[in-house]
């Protein structure tokens, strides 16, 4: 439906597809197919303080860093004061195990990237935090424009969406929104390595 969509406007442009995670990339891998286009998935690793349940921030391979807008900014501000020392190791910590990532079939590079159309694309946002996420990594790369295409999202999500892309497309639109899996008749996601090869499928078929 979100490919039905996208066709006119883009089937004829230099368009990536980049998914946040597995789920991003199931309903990516769709997109890409239907716009005959690159698909590859941004890998991020979030971080927790050890009293917090939800992550306070997520990082880049890059390190670039990302704070979840669902806590207010008195909040955060409170949070990253009284652990700065805790923080700054696990941004270390992260950057290590995302590095060592790079390069592995289905993480992004970069120079794909340059001078088309990004389309990012999650399988579902109940706030802001990955679309925070998104920007900050392509802020530095010369792309030629900004999209998001998601199934659902959270009233929070789609408003940061509409502050930070060029153009958006999204199903539905949530007051409330429950877990992801809610939404999907089926929510079980393929094994990790049957998204890897979907994405290398897609990059072959269509580089």
């Amino acid at each position: 439906m979100l490919a039905n969509r996208m066709m006119e406007k883009y089937r004829y442009e230099n368009c990536v597809v980049m998914a946040l995670g597995d789920g991003g990339a199931v309903v990516g891998a769709q997109i890409a197919a239907q716009l005959h286009c690159a698909l590859t998935m941004l890998v991020t690793a979030e971080i927790t303080l050890p009293q917090e349940s939800t992550a306070v921030a997520a990082i880049t391979p890059e390190g670039q860093v990302s704070y979840n807008s669902a806590y207010s900014t008195g909040e955060l501000e409170e949070m990253v004061a009284e652990n700065i020392n805790y923080i700054e190791q696990e941004k270390l910590v992260r950057m290590h195990e995302l590095n060592e990532l790079q390069g592995t079939p289905g993480t992004i590079k970069k120079d794909l990237l340059r001078g088309h159309n990004v389309i990012v694309v999650s399988d579902g946002l109940s706030n802001g935090f990955l679309v925070d996420m998104a920007y900050e990594y392509l802020k530095p790369v010369n792309i030629e424009k900004l999209v998001f295409a998601i199934p659902f999202a959270s009233v929070s999500a789609v408003d940061r969406m509409h502050v930070l892309a060029d153009d958006l497309y999204c199903l539905s639109v949530m007051a409330e929104c429950r877990e992801t899996d809610h939404y999907y008749d089926n929510p079980k996601l393929p094994d990790h390595e049957v998204v890897i090869d979907t994405i290398k499928n897609i990059v072959l078929k269509w580089q």
